[in-house]
């Protein structure tokens, strides 16, 4: 029977809302969509780019955390607001996984929770890595 192993980040919305950073079962990790707050403000007004390298590094750390790698990853989805931001998200994406080039998806949306959030990024990982047994 696999173990479900939670991670959280301590982030303002998981308790009231009722979720976790990230949720691993068996080899499998599921990393919320992650955003650019940090220490409950948003990095990066205005920038996207920016903003995604963030929003990146906070989906990578738990699933980290969670006994994966980033050469795990198997798709991730990005959310961003305006059209025009979708080359820098991309090239974010780009610059952090790119060497593994996980099956992904970009979706323009009409906005995000804080309106200063201009993306959000979520992962999946299939641990296959020797910290698999973590």
């Amino acid at each position: 029977m696999s173990t479900r192993r939670v991670d959280a980040s301590g982030g303002p919305w998981e308790d009231a809302f009722g979720y976790a950073r990230a949720v691993r079962v068996g080899n499998q990790v599921h990393v919320s969509g992650c955003t650019a707050v940090v220490d409950g403000a948003v990095a990066h007004p205005g920038h996207a780019g920016a903003q995604a390298l963030v929003a990146l590094d906070a989906a990578l750390a738990a699933l980290t955390r969670l006994g994966g790698t980033d050469a795990d990853v198997v798709r991730t989805r990005m959310y961003v607001t305006d059209r025009a931001d979708c080359e820098a998200v991309g090239r974010a994406h780009g610059s952090r996984l790119g060497g593994v080039r996980p099956a992904a998806t970009m979706v323009v949306v009409a906005g995000l929770l804080d309106p200063a959030m201009l993306v959000e990024i979520e992962l999946d990982a299939v641990v296959t890595t020797a910290q698999e047994q973590s």
